[in-house]
């Protein structure tokens, strides 16, 4: 084939041909197991919490601080991941910050309180990096793959974050392996994914994107950008105060802790399949208004309904968040990817997104926690959480048309 009919091939499927195909392959097998790395090291850690505590004697502030300091990592360092691969080369940028994961994963459980909150600091700071720039790097090398990189990425990520909430318990209690043992046991994972990088060191450009480069700075100035950043930082809030909440809210309720976290996985289950489809589905729509309003309705339908239904209900409540979940998290990823026009604008967007929406997903079970202390039932807290819901839809609007910052 000649070099121009490959160049058309390249342009038309966003997959070369030859021996460069082989170097692609391993480039999708790289992203995957990254994005595997990038959630478990965090979910962990909630279903181990107070064994953690009870172990150190840790008081219940500094114990919350364990899951909220990685998130504080994200809001404050996502800004910044551009700027460190327009510097340094993205590759090398994201091999550091496997490299950071995989030796702050060890130092977690290493010894004691303080080699934990070291250790959840350096892995906060990995996935930050690597939160931002996944979605540019999939936007240069997959241009027209894009929904299908995007799914893979999200879902890979969604299902070991799900299976390491799952296994987190029996492996520390029943298994015997203790909470230590449990949280180093990703390791393996982060490992893996640091070596599968290795091959990428000289096959991608270290030059970044000169064109994104004029970007920076620009992106916090656009009203699209704000947008699709609102649309990210409310879907984010909308999960982990759910997540952090919901259990408490039906044991409320009078279900038992068993059942209340079946509802829960089945919530994050739920999720799974619609991270992988929505971004197939965005990608060949020309605008993702019909997506958005979609998630809006279903997160607004499930909220309300564990606010003003029964008991009986609550699974079907959970299944419709769930679904959501998985819708407005694939959109959120796939914008970073449909509003920009090139690897480092598409950066640019993912850090200023994340940012803000960590900071908000940080903030939000504290302060949701604070107004069902204030008010004495989570009747306001609900009611914010649904108006939340609406104000996705206002975003998502804005963010899902056809344009580009």
């Amino acid at each position: 084939m000649s070099s121009k009919q490959q160049e058309q091939h390249m342009k038309k499927t966003g997959i070369p041909l030859g021996g460069r195909q082989s170097g692609t392959i391993l480039l999708v097998v790289g992203i995957i197991f990254v994005a595997a790395a990038l959630r478990a090291p965090f979910t962990s850690v909630g279903p181990l919490l107070e064994m953690i505590r009870d172990d150190l004697g840790l008081s219940n502030t500094l114990a919350g601080a364990i899951t909220t300091l990685p998130l504080l990592a994200f809001a404050l360092l996502s800004p910044f991941a551009p700027q460190l691969a327009r510097r340094f080369g993205l590759a090398n940028v994201l091999m550091l910050a496997m490299l950071t994961l995989s030796i702050g994963i060890l130092i977690r459980s290493a010894s004691g309180t303080v080699t934990l909150f070291a250790g959840t600091a350096m892995i906060g700071l990995s996935i930050a990096v690597c939160n931002v720039l996944l979605p540019g790097l999939i936007k240069g090398k997959f241009p027209a793959r894009i929904g299908l990189m995007t799914g893979m990425y999200t879902v890979s990520m969604n299902l070991c974050a799900a299976a390491a909430s799952g296994i987190s318990v029996p492996l520390a209690g029943s298994a015997g392996v203790g909470w230590r043992g449990t949280l180093a046991l990703w390791f393996i994972i982060a490992a893996l994914a640091t070596l599968f990088w290795i091959p990428q060191m000289k096959s991608l450009n270290p030059a970044g994107d000169a064109g994104g480069a004029r970007s920076a700075g620009k992106m916090w100035r656009s009203p699209l950008a704000w947008q699709v950043t609102l649309f990210m930082g409310l879907q984010s809030l909308l999960y982990y105060v759910l997540i952090s909440w919901f259990s408490v809210i039906l044991g409320e309720r009078g279900m038992s802790s068993s059942h209340a976290g079946w509802i829960l996985s089945l919530m994050q289950l739920a999720q799974l399949p619609f991270t992988f489809f929505v971004p197939l589905w965005a990608g060949r729509m020309k605008n993702q208004r019909l997506l958005v309003i979609i998630a809006s309705s279903l997160f607004v339908l499930g909220i309300m309904g564990i606010w003003l239904g029964s008991t009986a209900w609550m699974a079907v409540w959970a299944v419709c968040i769930g679904i959501a979940g998985g819708f407005a998290f694939g959109l959120a990823m796939m914008f970073f990817s449909l509003r920009t026009r090139n690897t480092q604008e598409a950066s640019e967007l993912s850090g200023m997104a994340q940012s803000v929406g960590y900071l908000l997903a940080a903030m939000g079970p504290a302060l949701f926690g604070l107004i069902h202390d204030a008010s004495g039932s989570w009747n306001i807290p609900l009611a914010l959480l649904a108006a939340a819901g609406v104000m996705l839809l206002l975003a998502g609007l804005g963010a899902g048309r056809d344009k580009q910052v």
